[in-house]
């Protein structure tokens, strides 16, 4: 019994040496907890706060101003813009600039005091069916408190109309079914997945098994060896994108109201993009093992959660926020969303694929500069 111990303390003294030596697995093991305390401790925020919202005050009553401050002063909405433009209420949903847009009509102050009922408007943004809903219940909630502070303590039986009724418009999915919110969050998903995970594990397959160093031989550029590599990645991805894309609209109805040219050319964009991350995350790492670690910290689970795709970004805490925009699913999702969902053209998405651009740009170069070095063995 004593012998079998030693042989085993003899074994695993000699892991856990062979562990210390590889710093990057250590760094994983000691960072990665508290990246996650980290990362689910702020970013998954079930409350929603902080609802972009917009107002067309057509009466500028002090009545009205006192129903928009109302909103305001609850916490639960932050107000972005006040117009008087018809157009501007789809401007501001189109692009994503507010959740909701209230709409006081013109004679709200004179009914008002004339006791008669009044009915707002208020036009919300569909694209996320579980956000929508909730944000009704919120601007239901808060035209009740306002419309129970002006009936007062009245003891009338029966009770009067309430002074004010919302009237909730939901703009591109009125049915707030939660699919056409889930397949686009998926699609986004599984393109990163693929994108990824697989460049980085491909590549640095081939450190592993040693055929690295015979390519690097061969009369090859690094550039040619790099494209070579990510072009199937690239055609497996836009395939299951496409797949996941018209298996939601034919099982779930899912719409396409927007331009094919533009949705094909954004998700080709956002594919570059996390090709390019996988090719970062196999320049990082010398085994499968720790190329697959590094490849789902950089990418899977950003995306879940940093996305927009589970928890909506306005909700989370300021820093979180920040580090959202260093995720190219959370501009991938928005240009996805208005173009299926709303029927967006560029000038709607051209901010998000810009920053996509950007991102692929500047990953792709950081890559490519790291892969060149190992290439050339310096």
């Amino acid at each position: 019994m004593m012998t079998v111990l030693r042989h085993v303390f003899a074994v695993a003294r000699k892991e856990m040496r062979q562990v210390r030596r590889d710093t990057r697995t250590m760094a994983l093991v000691l960072v990665l907890p508290l990246f996650f305390l980290w990362l689910f401790g702020y970013a998954l925020n079930f409350d929603i706060r902080d609802v972009t919202l917009a107002v067309q005050d057509r009466d500028g009553s002090p009545e009205s101003r006192a129903l928009v401050a109302a909103f305001v002063e609850s916490g639960y909405f932050s107000l972005v813009e006040t117009t008087h433009d018809e157009a501007a209420i789809r401007r501001v949903i189109d692009r994503n600039a507010a959740r909701a847009v209230l709409v006081i009509p013109a004679d709200f102050a004179t009914d008002l005091r004339n006791g008669r009922s009044v009915s707002v408007q208020a036009v919300v943004n569909g694209d996320n069916a579980n956000t929508a809903g909730t944000v009704i219940g919120y601007l239901n909630a808060i035209v009740r408190s306002v419309s129970s502070q002006l009936v007062g303590e009245q003891a009338a039986a029966p009770p009067p109309p309430p002074p004010i009724v919302l009237e909730p418009r939901i703009w591109f999915n009125p049915e707030l079914k939660s699919s056409f919110f889930l397949v686009l969050g998926l699609i986004a998903y599984i393109a990163t997945l693929i994108a990824v995970v697989s460049t980085a594990l491909s590549i640095v397959r081939e450190k592993e098994r040693g055929t690295f160093e015979q390519i690097r031989m061969a009369p090859l550029g690094t550039m040619s060896y790099v494209v070579g590599k990510v072009l199937p990645y690239l055609a497996l991805s836009f395939t299951s994108v496409l797949v996941v894309l018209l298996a939601g609209m034919w099982l779930f109805g899912l719409p396409m109201r927007g331009s094919w040219v533009l949705l094909l050319g954004t998700t080709v964009l956002f594919l570059v993009a996390a090709l390019a991350m996988g090719l970062m995350a196999s320049s990082l790492a010398d085994t499968q093992q720790a190329a697959f670690q590094i490849a789902a910290l950089m990418s899977v689970l950003p995306t879940t959660i940093l996305s927009g795709f589970m928890f909506p970004i306005s909700s989370m805490p300021v820093a979180i926020q920040a580090a959202t925009y260093l995720v190219p699913a959370r501009y991938y999702l928005a240009a996805l969303r208005a173009v299926v969902l709303k029927g967006a053209g560029l000038g709607a998405v051209l901010v998000d694929v810009a920053c996509l651009a950007v991102f692929a740009l500047a990953v792709l170069t950081l890559a490519a500069v790291r892969l060149r070095r190992q290439w050339h063995g310096t």
